[in-house]
């Protein structure tokens, strides 16, 4: 009875919960930012991030895809970039600015109730976001070289599924890139 129950716990906290750290993301191109190489702790589980409809204009629909996870990221309203939206392994993550058309600062809601703020370590520069909580731990991304928005480093100590942690990636990404 109780190896039952815990392979059934096993199995139904295995869609809530990533084992793996994100540690690093990669613009697929030198002259394109609309796919992306995610890395992670596990050596050769490489995932991709891409902009789902790969026309010129529509930056409001992604997908994502580490391994056997998968899940999308999308405008939550049409013609709205303060309000985002996570969805994968049955978790819905919502982003949305905290002060109107300030893409530097998002509130982040967790599955199950809590939220956390994400924001640009700096002002005037889009090179590092961070957040640093008691609570649910420390995620930070930075530029790997200063100015290039093609190569992040992340330092992924975070509580939290994987569709939150591609929420912050991506809002890094989207609000620190050229649409190209």
């Amino acid at each position: 009875m109780k190896n039952t129950l815990f392979i059934l716990l096993m199995i139904l906290s295995g869609s809530h919960l990533f084992g793996q750290q994100l540690t690093a993301i990669a613009s697929q191109w030198s002259d394109s930012f609309a796919e992306w190489t995610i890395y992670t702790s596990v050596e050769g589980e490489e995932g991709t991030l891409r902009l789902r409809w790969n026309s010129r204009g529509d930056w409001t629909q992604w997908e994502y895809r580490i391994g056997e996870w998968t899940g999308q990221l999308k405008t939550k309203w049409p013609e709205r970039i303060d309000q985002w939206e996570a969805r994968g392994e049955n978790i819905i993550v919502d982003a949305r600015t905290i002060w109107r058309d300030n893409l530097r600062e998002w509130r982040i809601s967790r599955p199950g109730g809590g939220e956390y703020k994400w924001q640009s370590r700096y002002s005037n520069m889009l090179d590092e976001w961070v957040i640093d909580t008691e609570k649910y731990g420390f995620f930070e991304m930075y530029t790997a070289f200063e100015g290039d928005p093609r190569e992040w480093i992340i330092v992924d100590e975070l509580e939290a599924s994987l569709p939150e942690k591609m929420m912050l990636v991506f809002l890094t990404i989207i609000n620190s890139t050229p649409k190209q």
